[in-house]
């Protein structure tokens, strides 16, 4: 078994990025298998190296050391820095165009937001198709000029600002959640076409996941909650592109005592402010028994964890608020 940590470094990890590498590590560690440490790297204007190299080195103080990837790239899959995987994401993409199932998209987020409530309780929201050309099959040229009419209203300049986007059936994805058990969920219905790479060029996490976690040979995936319904996206990805998916395991996620689900924001639980109060092997116990492997939390080490582990043991709560 294959797993990863795959982080993006717009700040400080937190309490909540670190329970989930734990989780990560432990199952990868409890199979005999490898674990990868990938940087999502994607967002220019937020990500940074200095971040990248903290979490490496938060994650070598717990004892969550990794077998491939990290800054450095060891491992022959690299490399591991996702704003140095463009020429893979553009083979994946003119595969994914070659289906016909692509097609430029010139809303903005303000367009998207204004005719479309959101659909979910997290705030996301349900692409209308408005820029969907009648025939998919039709070359690029044709869908522009099938589009046009109805988005004349637009400056010259604005049009030529466009995104990417893939069609999606309305049908079920059924997939297995290792903690949540079986799932399916309606693409059309409960996300619409989505983006694969953005107006400004930079490539859409979903795409870059996928391409990622199959040319680097993940079986496991294992991330928080919030990104369940990411799944059914991705598997439509996988089949589309003939890749093979991994098992998923989403995790809860840990919340403040106000019931928020915590962020780079929440200083308190920053691994610059954990550090400083606590050891590698306090931490490492009291998320553990967070997660439900210990009953109570006492100090341990992550590999001292090892023989405890056991996916049953888990609470298959969609949130943890902290005490």
């Amino acid at each position: 078994m294959t797993g990863r940590f795959a982080p993006s470094p717009s700040g400080r990890m937190h309490l909540g990025n670190v329970f989930t590498a734990l989780i990560s590590w432990l199952s990868a560690k409890k199979s005999g298998g490898r674990w990868i440490l990938r940087v999502e790297d994607l967002d220019p204007q937020r990500s940074r190296m200095e971040y990248a190299r903290q979490i490496e080195d938060d994650l070598l103080w717990l004892g969550l050391d990794w077998d491939e990837g990290g800054i450095g790239g060891k491992g022959s899959n690299g490399p591991y820095l996702q704003s140095e995987r463009g020429n893979v994401y553009e083979e994946a993409l003119r595969k994914l165009t070659e289906t016909g199932l692509t097609y430029p998209c010139y809303c903005t987020r303000a367009d998207i937001m204004a005719t479309q409530a959101p659909h979910e309780t997290d705030g996301r929201v349900v692409y209308a198709g408005t820029c969907r050309p009648r025939n998919l099959g039709e070359t690029e040229r044709r869908s522009v000029d099938a589009m046009s009419s109805a988005r004349s209203g637009m400056a010259d300049e604005t049009r030529r600002e466009r995104a990417t986007r893939l069609f999606v059936p309305d049908e079920e994805i059924r997939f297995n959640d290792r903690l949540y058990g079986a799932q399916s969920v309606n693409l059309a219905r409960h996300c619409g076409d989505f983006v694969l790479r953005r107006a400004d060029g930079a490539w859409a996490y979903q795409l870059a996941v996928v391409v990622d976690d199959a040319l680097m040979g993940v079986k496991e995936v294992v991330r928080g909650s919030d990104l369940l319904l990411s799944s059914a996206q991705q598997i439509y990805l996988y089949r589309l592109l003939g890749l093979e998916p991994p098992e998923f395991a989403h995790v809860p996620l840990l919340c403040n005592s106000s019931g928020q689900r915590l962020s780079k924001r929440d200083r308190s639980m920053s691994m610059e402010e954990l550090r400083k109060d606590y050891t590698p092997s306090h931490l490492i116990g009291y998320m553990a028994y967070v997660a439900g492997i210990l009953p109570e939390p006492f100090p341990i080490s992550a590999e001292g964890l090892l023989p405890l582990f056991s996916w049953s043991a888990l609470r298959d709560a969609s949130s943890i608020n902290l005490d």
